[in-house]
């Protein structure tokens, strides 16, 4: 999934259609080899120390949280004259402006809500006009028992991006160190989502340069982990065994002079992100189950900040995942289908899908024969990661 030795592959997907940037030597920080597309090869953990050098002993590596700045004095005009001229001057407004704005919105009067209230409750005597909005948003819901669903995904979206911002481990052991590199990934659907395969994310994480590779792969959910490949009418409870073809890949490199130089296997669990040589911006493949693709895409490379996330044992930590409508059931249309048929000659469409209870019912008798002729799949939908 990353370059692994000084030598720069060529790009053979884009590299009709981009000039390539003269190189200046470099192996140890990024530099562009594609305008605006992806980096050169670099050493993740030369470049951390290489970072790190240059900002130890400022004090810039530290985690600590900065001092919070001191509140205004109340009445302070002489103290408020610059800040008041700077106010006036952005919002072309005048003098007297500016000092009323402090006066009506500086920090001082700013108020927490009164104990025992509920700040989702809007209260009825609000003059604000985007409360009164809301409000009646809400009645309006209620009363038609409306689903949002715009407002839902916007909803998860915030969770994910925040839940984990600022947040440090109970057990001190468990915090990150300073001068740890965060990389964040783009890991992309698999090809076969054909809807979404060019331009949806599937996830996005942020993982630590001391990681290993298998942290990263562990913590990718996809649909094909849990899907059960064959046909399964006459025995619904067969499960096959898993299917690796890096074997397969290898002797093919080998078969023939392909232009990609002598392939090499390691284990992942043997390498941190650390260790690797990689390119920013540069779509590297991670292939499991035999066949499912996914894209995966190294966007960035940075220090851990006191705002970050500190707690070690959250990494690899998710921030970002697409949302994914479930598929019913034909039957009842309530439960997530787990089974999809072809050829059936029970059902009105083809595929047709089922969830557990329904599929068994309509497809079996009373001791488990089979009714009928159709073929049977078990079906993971992809909402199931919801």
């Amino acid at each position: 999934m990353a370059e692994r030795s000084r030598g720069v592959p060529t790009c053979s997907g884009v590299g009709g259609q981009q000039d390539r940037v003269p190189s200046s030597g470099g192996c140890n920080f990024p530099e562009y080899e594609l305008p605006e597309l992806n980096t050169r090869a670099f050493h993740v953990g030369a470049f951390g120390e290489l970072w790190r050098g240059r900002l130890r002993g400022h004090g810039d590596l530290s985690l600590k949280e900065p001092p919070a700045p001191a509140l205004p004095e109340c009445g302070g005009v002489a103290d408020s004259g610059p800040e008041d001229a700077a106010v006036a001057r952005d919002l072309g407004c005048s003098l007297e402006a500016a000092a009323e704005l402090r006066a009506v919105c500086g920090l001082d009067k700013l108020k927490c809500l009164e104990e025992g209230k509920d700040p989702e409750v809007v209260p009825e005597d609000t003059d604000l006009v985007t409360l009164g909005v809301r409000k009646r948003l809400l009645e309006h819901r209620e009363e038609t028992i409306t689903k949002d669903r715009v407002c839902r995904q916007e909803t998860f979206a915030y969770e994910m991006e925040s839940h984990a911002i600022g947040k440090k481990p109970e057990n001190p052991a468990d915090m990150i160190e300073e001068g740890e590199l965060i990389l964040s990934m783009n890991i992309l659907y698999p090809v076969i989502f054909h809807k979404h395969k060019e331009h949806k994310p599937y996830q996005t994480m942020l993982v630590l340069g001391s990681q290993k590779l298998t942290e990263l792969r562990d913590s990718i959910c996809c649909v094909s982990d849990l899907q059960i490949g064959g046909e399964f009418s006459n025995t619904p409870d067969q499960a096959p065994e898993h299917i690796s073809k890096v074997r397969t890949i290898v002797e093919w490199s080998e078969s023939h002079d392909r232009g990609y130089g002598k392939f090499q296997t390691a284990k992942m669990e043997d390498f941190t992100f650390n260790d690797l040589y990689v390119k920013l911006g540069f779509p590297y493949l991670y292939c499991h189950q035999g066949d499912c693709e996914h894209v995966v895409v190294i966007t960035d490379i940075r220090l851990v900040h006191c705002d970050d996330c500190l707690d070690r044992t959250l990494y690899p930590l998710l921030i970002k995942k697409h949302w994914l409508w479930t598929r019913k059931c034909f039957v009842c249309k309530m439960y997530t289908a787990r089974w999809v048929t072809n050829n059936d000659s029970f059902a009105p469409e083809d595929p047709c899908f089922f969830c557990d209870v329904c599929f068994r019912m309509l497809h079996y008798d009373s001791e488990g024969n089979k009714l009928g002729e159709f073929l049977a799949y078990p079906y993971v939908d992809p909402g199931t990661f919801n």
